[in-house]
Order: C-alpha cells, then structure tokens, then sequence
C-alpha cells in the first residue's frame, strides 16, 4: 500500500514589502505652477532654456555686477534663486532618487497603528579613562536580558539588556570612530548619548568631542558622573563644567539629566538606566516590526570560515534567516543570524543588533541596508551602487549641506585659533553673519592646533576647519587631504571675514588644488606573487616621479587615487622618468588594472 503523501504548504510571508523602483524619483527641470523646479547643478545656457529667455539677457545681468561668465558657466544654487526672483519665479531643489542614493532616501510611509514601541538605541561615549568600558560591562554583567547571562562577547559591537522588562540596545563603539565614521555617511543609527564624566577628572578633550558629536548628531545627552564615591571631591565642579558648555543640570535649573554614581560598583547604574527608559518614552520611539526589515550596518569584516560578515541593527520591520538583502553595493541572502552570544536566531525585530553572513562582500559602516522580495531589483541597484562609489569615491564633499529641519543650507564650522582673544573675536564675528537661506553652525571653536580629531569631526558633519594663526602637523594635514576636509588659514580677521561670507554664498573656491605633472599609458601588464601587479608603461607627457601621487584613468572616469609604490627603468630604481621613456611601476594597495588605463601623476599643492 502507497503511503500517502503529505503536501507542504509554504509559508506565505505577510510582512509588508519594499519596492525599490518604485522609490526612484525623476525631476524635471523647469517651471511648474511659477515655480522653477532644479536637481542638480544647471549652465546659464541650460537656465536660460528652461524659462525661455535669451542668455545674452541672462550674461548682461552678472556684467552689471562685475562678473564675467559665458554660456557654458555653471550656476551656484544661490544664483539660481536670485535669478528666479529677478525673473519672478520660486524656487525649489528637489532630490532625484535613483540606484546610486535609493536606500539612503527611503520613503516609507507606516500606518500609525502599526507602529509599536522600540528600544532605544544608545551609545556611550566619553574621555579615555573616565569609565565608559567599566560602565558597559558593568551593565552587561548585571542586566543582560532574560536566558542570556554569562558568555557575553563584545565581538558584535552591539547587545541589548533587559531592565524593568524594557529592552535597550547599546552600541559598543571604539572610542568615536564608529559613532563619526556611521554619521560621515550618513547613518544616524544612535537614540540616545549617554556621556561618561569622571568626578575627580572633569571635562576633557574627548569629552567635548563626544559633547560635539553628539550636538552634531542632534540626539538627547544623559550625563553619568563617575566615580562619585571617591572622597574628597567636588561634583559641583564638574556640574559648573557643563553649565559651560551648555548642559546645564536638571538639578540647577536646566534640562540635561545628570546622574553622579560608580561604574566600578554599580550606584546609581539602575537610576542611569531608568533615564533612559524615560528619554525614550518622551521621545516616542516605534517602528512598524511587520514589515521587510531596514536599517544600518555598523561594522564588518571578511572571515576566514564564514566569509563576509556585517553588525546590523535593524531600525524598522523584521529581518528573517533566508532574506534577501542589499547593504550599499554588498547584497546576498542571509545563510545565518547570531545575536552578542553566538547564539543562532531566526528573527529580529527593531533596535535589535546581529550579526549576519551570506553577503557577497564586506559592506562599510555606515551603508543603509534594506530586504526585498525582487532579487533582480537587489543586483541591478547594489552594481549601480558599486560602479558610483567607483567614480564618486575621490570627489569633493559639498560644503554646504541642507538643514533638514529648516531647508535652509548649512555651513559646519570648526575653529582653531592661538590665543582666546582671537577666539572670542572670531566667534563674535561668525555670529553676526546673515545670508539668506545659510545658517552657520560652530561645532567646536577651541584654542590649540589642529588635530586629527578636528578632521575626523568635520568630516563627520561635511564641515570645515578655520585655522587663525594655527598650522596643522604634516600627518593631519595628509589626513585632511585623504578624508576631502577642507581647511582654511588665516593670519587677518577681515580676510577670514569676507572669505567666510564668499564661502557661504557657495562662490569660495577650495584651499587646495591638484597640479597634474605628467601621463603615461599602460602598454603591458604583469602578475608577480610577491610583489603584485607590475605595469610597463610609456610616459606621454610631463614627467613620472615616485612621490607624486596617482589617479587611475579608465575610458576618462577616475577609478582609482593611489600613490607610487615603486619606480624602474630596465633593472635599475629611479625617480623620476620624462616623456618619451618607458618605465615599470607598481602602485599602492590597488591592482586592478588594464592595458590601456591611463596613469596621471600629480601633486596637491595649497591655494595660494
């Protein structure tokens, strides 16, 4: 007798989906309703098209101001509105979505009822040796969530606890690295600041930089004094501190919730962590966890045995075992799931950090990700992604940014100068400025050189350093010109003022510049397994030097900025070689290269 066969039925999946394409958004550049509608950077011919006027009408207008430009001139936004209102229009930017910037601008609308409550996400920061570890592992150690004591590891870079049955995630970052390098691309992944003050110790540098970071970020500050069982001190002190920098006490009148305790043997961690509860049910913070999941990538890594690996945290829907998912140009289905203890899940709703595997590569910090039910549409988006990051990854950051509150573009400033009088003078007059649609925000103005610290800050929030009498070292500068941070000396308050003006008005041009020295063209090419690729090449014009740094050419796109990593003429080292000359090269830390490519040798000089 058959034995009768069992039918599986599959499962159906009812969370909501995201369609991708659908996302994508084109704008028309023109006039609608009298109002001109823009996206991108527009020529005065272009301009003139599009509200069908003569450019000759359009060039006689900047001669009466003093400005010489030609139909091919490329139109600031600021002169884009005040043309618009000399010819009686609105204006309005508008962001086109397509593959490149789709999950970084994701639309997606929830029914209010299906929104429930999440944990807050919250990230320590503070000054080393002030008690931010001991605090952390303190709260580890005592209020890991149910079935989960003991075995902790901090190898996800995230974990959440449990207290008064109310969940909170904490993500463990390296100092601010991780916290600066998520904001630098855009991932506001953090609730909540919790800054770790020690009593005996005060404000100190990295506590301002957290104090920045996080004003930066426009999160909600939780002030934790540590240590405040040691005798003989003063909590008044620190608490005057804050007042300083605008973190004024509860306790003294203000709103910054400050709680004295001991990281080392727990006072007040539970007062510590009810705050927090309370921060984020003022805050409201909810998510819809009935749909395909979304969120942010924290950190990654290439594993030997499991491959590329990527800590995620999941800010709406629920992520599943078998989702197919795209994180910036990675994309894969998720083979497995593990949460802080190495324990396997199948599911994670929101606020909830794990750790995943299956993508096809390593995904940056920082990179968005999002699950969809359309493969297809995953690869076609995660290569358009790859070959953007490809061609955008050496271009200059804008320095004007949007407010997203007010609209408004914003101009991030970080100031260094020798003495406080210049300071104080500086920041007086940086306050008086009034350009319509521009705000100028101060992030940090202190007295010192520039530090790493100060580029890592601006390049965070697409800023710019000020220096007034002050010069960076060598290695900060090199760092500088590696992150596209722009700093600007000055040794004359009127000049910084009237540059500062230019600069908000988007007309400023960069401090520093590139100065081609010299071409050659790949005529063959060599795979050595010590060394790595070897490229003879014929030098086309100018000169190849061995400490010239090096872009890339392919079919006229920049596909790579590198330095020289060695130069040869037959068997001998040189270092330099001339037009005409043919030449081996190998470059640093970039290999992939074709007969063909162009290699353009140049130097990045300061504006004089």
């Amino acid at each position: 007798m058959k034995k009768n066969k069992q039918l599986k039925t599959k499962k159906i999946d009812t969370r909501q989906s995201i369609n991708l394409k659908s996302q994508f958004k084109k704008i028309e550049t023109g006039v609608k309703n009298g109002v001109f509608i823009f996206s991108a950077p527009l020529t005065i011919e272009q301009f003139a098209s599009k509200i069908n006027v003569p450019v000759s009408n359009i060039l006689k207008k900047f001669l009466l101001m003093g400005e010489m430009k030609n139909l091919n001139s490329v139109l600031s936004e600021d002169e884009i509105g005040e043309l618009c209102l000399e010819y009686n229009y609105d204006f309005k930017k508008e962001t086109a979505i397509n593959e490149t910037n789709v999950l970084s601008n994701l639309n997606v609308q929830d029914d209010p009822k299906s929104l429930k409550p999440r944990p807050a996400i919250v990230t320590v920061m503070g000054h080393v040796d002030h008690g931010k570890t001991t605090l952390l592992d303190y709260i580890r150690k005592t209020h890991v969530a149910k079935g989960e004591a003991g075995g902790i590891t901090q190898s996800i870079g995230a974990y959440q606890i449990e207290y008064n049955d109310q969940k909170i995630t904490f993500i463990d970052t390296p100092g601010h690295a991780a916290f600066t390098e998520m904001r630098a691309r855009g991932a506001n992944v953090t609730d909540i600041v919790v800054l770790v003050v020690a009593i005996d110790d005060g404000i100190k540098p990295q506590t301002l930089e957290a104090i920045d970071h996080a004003r930066a970020a426009d999160v909600p500050i939780i002030v934790f004094v540590n240590k405040a069982d040691k005798p003989n001190t003063n909590p008044d002190h620190v608490l005057s501190q804050l007042s300083e920098h605008d973190l004024l006490p509860e306790e003294w009148g203000g709103t910054t919730i400050t709680i004295k305790g001991s990281a080392l043997v727990g006072t007040n961690v539970d007062q510590l962590l009810e705050a927090i509860l309370t921060v984020a049910e003022v805050n409201e913070y909810k998510a819809n966890p009935n749909r395909l999941a979304l969120g942010v990538v924290i950190e990654s890594n290439l594993d030997r045995g499991l491959g590329p690996v990527a800590t995620i945290i999941v800010q709406n829907g629920t992520l599943a075992k078998g989702d197919m998912m795209i994180a910036g140009s990675s994309y894969g289905k998720i083979r497995a799931m593990f949460d802080e203890n190495g324990h396997e899940l199948k599911s994670a709703g929101p606020s909830t950090p794990v750790k995943v595997t299956g993508l096809n590569t390593v995904p940056l910090a920082g990179d968005h990700f999002v699950v969809s039910d359309n493969e297809k549409d995953i690869k076609d988006i995660a290569e358009k992604i790859r070959l953007h990051q490809i061609q955008q990854r050496y271009t200059e950051t804008e320095l004007l940014t949007s407010d997203s509150k007010t609209g408004d573009k914003k101009l991030n400033v970080i100031l260094k100068t020798d003495v406080n009088g210049s300071l104080e003078a500086i920041k007086n007059l940086l306050a008086k400025f009034d350009i319509p649609g521009v705000k100028l925000t101060l992030l940090r103005s202190a007295v010192g050189t520039i530090s790493e610290s100060d580029v890592e800050l601006a390049k965070a929030s697409h800023g710019i350093i000020i220096g007034f009498n002050v010069k960076p070292t060598k290695n900060v500068k090199d760092l500088a010109l590696n992150q596209q941070v722009h700093i600007y000396f000055y040794d004359i308050i009127y000049r910084l003022s009237e540059e500062i003006e230019k600069l908000m008005k988007g007309k400023l041009d960069p401090v520093y510049v590139e100065e081609d020295t010299g071409e050659a063209t790949i005529k063959q090419i060599w795979k050595h397994s010590k060394i790595g690729t070897i490229i003879g090449c014929l030098v086309d014009n100018g000169e190849i030097s061995r400490n010239d740094s090096v872009r890339v050419l392919r079919d006229g796109v920049v596909i790579a900025k590198t330095e020289i990593a060695s130069l040869r003429h037959v068997k001998e080292d040189v270092t330099k070689m001339s037009a005409g000359k043919e030449c081996g090269i190998t470059l640093k830390n970039f290999n992939d290269l074709k007969v063909g490519d162009i290699i353009q040798c140049y130097k990045v000089i300061e504006k004089k």
